[in-house]
């Protein structure tokens, strides 16, 4: 009885010395070392400061003998990308034209071995700053990478305000074709601008007639000559 008691004894020892070493194991493989200096401008501090938290133990570390100040930190799991593609066309007339570019988001993300969660198709003007579908996929903070064909697909004023704020939540915009968008969409979206400040002086019914006589004076000039 007192056998078998010991050798259970020494099979629990060596078990919990096998988790030790696991979690020393663990511990080592997660772990970053980098030198006081190289954490300091990784932070973007100065070293003074990053000495003065050091020494206040706010960073985890130690003193080699040499002197240099080795800095360990846990290394932070990498966040899996979302990645979302939206396609848009301001009228119903070029919903063809929305198919084909969800498509070619599509191919593009497989060639650059995303992993597609949405694809987000709308049909709306791109200066709309109302757009349902856009708002939804802007509010989703899971979404951290988010693909479009044109600048002017996303926005047609204010790209960089909306680049930026996505940026300050670790959230980016790519954009597959920075050159100028074809000028069907264009005109269209001046259209819905002229109508809105046309609306705004001259009130609904007027500015009716005169976007009716503006519309055709911009495709009398488009014309072919």
């Amino acid at each position: 009885m007192s056998i078998c008691f010991n050798k259970y004894l020494k099979c629990e020892d060596r078990f919990y010395e096998m988790v030790s070493n696991v979690d020393k194991y663990v511990q080592t493989y997660y772990t970053l070392r980098m030198k006081l200096s190289q954490y300091a401008k990784q932070q973007g501090i100065s070293y003074r400061t990053a000495l003065r938290w050091f020494r206040a133990g706010t960073i985890k570390g130690y003193q080699a003998p040499t002197g240099t100040i080795i800095v360990q930190e846990a290394e932070r799991p990498r966040q899996v990308q979302k990645v979302a593609i939206y396609a848009r066309v301001s009228s119903a007339e070029h919903r063809a034209n929305l198919e084909r570019q969800a498509e070619r988001l599509v191919q593009y993300c497989e060639a650059r071995g995303y992993q597609v969660t949405q694809v987000v198709k709308e049909i709306a003007s791109g200066v709309n700053d109302s757009r349902p579908k856009l708002l939804s996929l802007l509010k989703d903070t899971s979404v951290t990478l988010l693909v479009v064909e044109h600048r002017d697909r996303l926005t047609r004023f204010g790209f960089h305000y909306l680049e930026t704020l996505l940026e300050t939540q670790g959230r980016s915009i790519e954009v597959v074709n920075v050159a100028e968008n074809s000028s069907e969409d264009l005109l269209a979206d001046l259209v819905a601008i002229l109508n809105s400040f046309t609306a705004r002086l001259y009130g609904q019914r007027r500015a009716k007639r005169k976007m009716e006589r503006i519309v055709a004076a911009l495709g009398a000039a488009d014309a072919p000559r």
